[in-house]
């Protein structure tokens, strides 16, 4: 089912099977997903880390994820384009920003409640009904429907990630760090730099950071490092060299230092 708007607006729903993963995997417009898994056993790899996920996990995922899919079961996926629905023009918990999407290290998989399924059901069954409508009122009511199942989605995530131990102004901070990370990973690799750019010491960073899990913001710096390095080495023909130029590394040897330190083999080992 599929929703294409005047001014390029795009909004999907597509039932994964063997026969649809190539709109994963080789996806031709840049757009944010959801993946719901309705039955154990799915196996993807993303971003050159293999995972099983469970009935009913969701995952989210930026363009910018490499996704291939080893065995599908049973899984259903909500697509859109940033004309549809730009969550970077939105506030902080429709837009998601540092959150479900961008500014992630690490691949958001939600855990819903028994409690928070039934509410996502009713929602994507009237995202269901609602694609079936054809009056001038669909786009506006698609994207209502796709605001809350953002909404309903970060605090999912919000919740499980412990961030009620921190108030909304100390999520701010942490989300806004992650944001800049996003943006800056490739040049600025210390903590300093960032908590500089939101008027903060590196001391409050780390104090925030402790609050909600084990990770330092210089760990969280160096995971996007990380995860970018893995993309590289394994989906592109760069060379090592200029792998590590690229993520801000002067030297090969400095930059074989920091990826063996991380991932416990040489990056030449890893593309293999």
């Amino acid at each position: 089912m599929k929703y294409i708007g005047r001014t390029n607006e795009y909004f999907e729903i597509i039932n994964l099977t063997s026969f649809t993963q190539q709109a994963l995997e080789k996806p031709d417009q840049d757009l944010l997903s959801f993946i719901w898994f309705e039955e154990d056993g799915s196996e993807l790899t993303i971003d050159a880390r293999c995972k099983k996920y469970y009935k009913n996990q969701i995952v989210c995922l930026t363009p910018f994820h490499k996704v291939s899919i080893s065995k599908i079961t049973k899984a259903k996926v909500l697509r859109f384009n940033s004309p549809f629905y730009c969550i970077l023009e939105q506030d902080s918990e429709v837009g998601c920003k540092g959150l479900l999407f961008f500014g992630s290290a690490s691949l958001p998989i939600l855990n819903p409640s028994d409690e928070d399924l039934e509410i996502l059901t009713a929602v994507w069954k009237m995202i269901l009904l609602e694609m079936n409508s054809k009056d001038n009122l669909q786009l506006e009511m698609l994207q209502m429907m796709l605001k809350r199942l953002l909404i309903l989605s970060t605090r999912i995530y919000k919740s499980q990630e412990n961030f009620g131990k921190v108030d909304n102004v100390q999520s701010d901070i942490i989300r806004d760090f992650n944001f800049l990370v996003e943006h800056h990973f490739k040049e600025k690799h210390g903590v300093a730099e960032y908590a500089t750019m939101l008027n903060k010491s590196p001391k409050t960073l780390s104090n925030l950071f402790k609050k909600l899990h084990d990770k330092s913001p210089l760990q969280m710096i160096q995971a996007r490092i990380m995860l970018e390095v893995r993309r590289l080495l394994r989906y592109t023909d760069k060379p090592i060299s200029e792998i590590g130029y690229e993520v801000g590394f002067n030297d090969v040897q400095s930059f074989s230092r920091f990826f063996k330190k991380n991932e416990g083999i040489s990056p030449s080992e890893f593309r293999g």
